[in-house]
């Protein structure tokens, strides 16, 4: 296939600003842009929406939080968090209170069974999936659940197979088969759940037969499965977006969550639920409040005794009520409630479902400005840009991993031109705006953060070099917690236990886009080894990885629309279509495509996906979307 020119970036090295959005950008002092970007958000107090980024550290987002909270006096603050795992945060809080992933790392390296649900960690979090071939190497057994037979599957004692959109039907019918075979850890259940004999009932019309019929995956794989999972002295759950990008994926998590708590499989060593985190502070960023239902440090904004902490430490008013989420603020774009943006480093022109939307709705906006390090597509349709370091190496702070494990990052090599620290430019613009924040440096940031958050206590920047990272909750300064949560649950004590974990009630929902006769396609997203997010860091470099974004179908369908690998097709959906070349691949099963979300240039992928949301965490279902695929003429094949 013959390979397209990916687009490379630009590095940013100096503030950027126009007049109108007709005009090219031009070059202008740091004095100029700040001060242009004070006037554009002071005459929009009322309609301000902030994008943190969960690429840079903690830091960055804690201050950021603060800007939007005390400067502008808004809760509309959010990130990328919303795009992927915000059903993850939103399904783990509501069965156990806290948002993170139960287990460590190490931990899925002694465990007994691994159940990579919906997520293809080979490729999407290498790094991790080698602590998984350790768990497969000391005798932990692998199961697959995923519409296509991924290379991480190719390590699995069994994949299986479903359709895309039936996660809950299989979990119910896994659920059941637990139940009938009398595996269910009733010990556990009367002791640390409530809920279960609702639950009982919602899971009893899965049988096997039926849930194989839905599912796709064969009645003996589901078997398999529940048992599999139910008597491992120790089991693992991992997930990623193959289970939270959907319309329904708040229910999605709360259905595997439930596996967990029908057997057990939670708050001991090598037994937990882990969400992987696709970026290296997406867990910080929630963590650090640059949420818009969240304080620091995971409090809830509603509480009042919580408000009354912050606002203390901040000398300021908190809105006593949650703020527009990621999506809501591009709702509230369309309607004007919103008409000032800052973004920091996310690109959501490219990331968004709908794109072309996005890109609309933005262009209506009356200020936005964009800090970042380089030229993004986002960036592009700013009135203001900011040259900001990178958060790796540039830059001092922590960053905290999808373990829940803050670390310290160190500014090793010089910005280039006069980028600047992100927190000293919001700070700057702060000023401007009325507040005179001073901060000595990173470290004085995370002091203030330790001060509000008890979670994050005890982790001094001593004791984080010391350690080489802390998993939080970390409360002392003395010692360090188990590296799981929820122990609580197996405390004999009711006291000691807490609050009992509640079985989440959730039915059925297939995917918003039907497939049809004119649309026969479902087509679902995900990440490719050489993908990270929308490319800006990543493309328009030689990788022999690297093969161009193409369109993935299945030999059968290939064949039926007589098309060959590098041939172009055209793809489209119900609401845009893209030309892209084929790739016909073998682990795609008939009516299933593959193409990769966000990441290309080449290829504007995220035009055809749908902005059906999640009503309880914002996210959209980039999973599934039904399509077409068109034979071009001749002419425009890639040779």
């Amino acid at each position: 296939m013959k390979k397209r020119q990916p687009k490379t970036y630009t590095r940013l090295t100096h503030p950027l600003v126009r007049d109108t959005r007709d005009e090219p950008f031009r070059r202008a002092s740091w004095e100029e842009a700040l001060d242009r970007v004070a006037r554009g958000l002071q005459r929009n107090r009322d309609a301000f929406g902030m994008f943190a980024c969960a690429r840079a550290t903690n830091e960055m987002n804690y201050v950021a939080q603060k800007f939007a909270r005390v400067v502008m006096g808004t809760n509309n603050v959010d990130s990328c968090n919303r795009t992927c795992h915000a059903p993850s945060v939103a399904g783990l809080s509501a069965a156990f209170g806290s948002g993170g992933g139960t287990s460590s790392y190490e931990e899925i390296e002694h465990t007994d069974v691994i159940v990579m649900w919906g997520s293809n960690a080979r490729f999407a979090h290498p790094i991790f999936f080698q602590h998984v071939l350790k768990g497969i190497r000391n005798g932990a057994r692998m199961y697959a659940v995923d519409p296509r037979r991924t290379s991480t599957a190719e390590w699995a004692e069994s994949w299986l197979g479903l359709n895309v959109g039936t996660d809950i039907p299989l979990a119910h019918a896994v659920a059941r088969e637990i139940i009938h075979a009398g595996l269910a850890n009733q010990a556990f259940i009367e002791r640390a759940t409530t809920g279960y004999e609702e639950y009982k009932k919602l899971v009893e019309p899965w049988t096997l037969s039926l849930a194989e019929k839905v599912t796709g995956v064969p009645a003996r794989a589901i078997k398999e499965l529940a048992h599999a999972y139910a008597r491992a002295e120790r089991a693992q759950l991992c997930w990623t977006l193959g289970i939270t990008e959907h319309h329904n994926g708040t229910d999605n998590v709360r259905a595997l969550i439930n596996l967990s708590l029908l057997t057990g499989q939670v708050g001991r060593y090598g037994a937990g639920l882990q969400p992987l985190r696709g970026q290296n502070n997406v867990q910080g960023g929630g963590d650090m409040g640059a949420i818009p239902n969240r304080l620091p440090g995971f409090q809830d904004i509603l509480d009042p005794d919580t408000r009354l902490k912050f606002e203390s430490a901040w000398d300021t008013v908190i809105q006593p009520h949650y703020g527009l989420n990621l999506t809501e603020m591009f709702e509230a774009m369309e309607e004007g409630s919103v008409r000032a943006v800052y973004c920091i480093g996310e690109n959501p022109a490219q990331s968004e479902a709908d794109s072309d939307q996005a890109v609309r709705r933005m262009r209506q906006l009356d200020f936005l400005v964009v800090q970042d390090i380089f030229l993004t597509k986002t960036a592009e349709l700013a009135d203001v840009i900011l040259p900001a370091t990178a958060g790796w190496a540039e830059t001092d702070g922590t960053t905290t991993s999808s373990e829940r494990r803050v670390q310290r990052v160190r500014k090793a090599v010089t910005p280039p031109g006069e980028a600047r620290e992100d927190i000293d430019i919001m700070c700057d613009i702060a000023a401007r705006l009325g507040h005179d924040w001073k901060y000595a440096d990173a470290e004085a940031v995370w002091n203030e953060l330790r001060s509000l958050s008890p979670d994050h206590y005890g982790m001094t920047y001593d004791r984080l070099e010391e350690h080489q990272g802390i998993q939080w909750p970390c409360p002392s300064t003395e010692e360090l917690e188990p590296t799981y949560l929820h122990s609580r649950l197996w405390e004999k004590d009711p006291q000691r236990r807490g609050m009992p974990a509640p079985f989440g009630i959730v039915r059925h929902d297939p995917p918003v886009d039907l497939t049809d006769e004119e649309y026969p396609i479902r087509l679902t997203t995900g990440r490719r080894l050489d993908s990270y997010n929308t490319g800006v860091q990543s493309g328009g470099f030689a990788s022999p990885l690297r093969r161009g974004e193409y369109v993935e179908l299945s030999p059968e369908d290939a064949e039926r629309y007589g098309v060959v690998v590098g041939e172009e097709v055209q793809v489209s959906s119900r609401r845009g279509a893209v030309v892209a070349p084929v790739w016909v691949e073998p682990a795609l099963r008939p009516g299933l495509a593959f193409m990769t979300m966000h990441f290309p240039d080449e290829v504007d992928t995220n035009s055809l996906t749908i902005e059906a949301n999640c009503p309880i965490a914002g996210t959209a279902e980039f999973k599934a979307s039904a399509i077409r695929i068109e034979k071009l003429p001749v002419a425009t094949i890639v040779r």
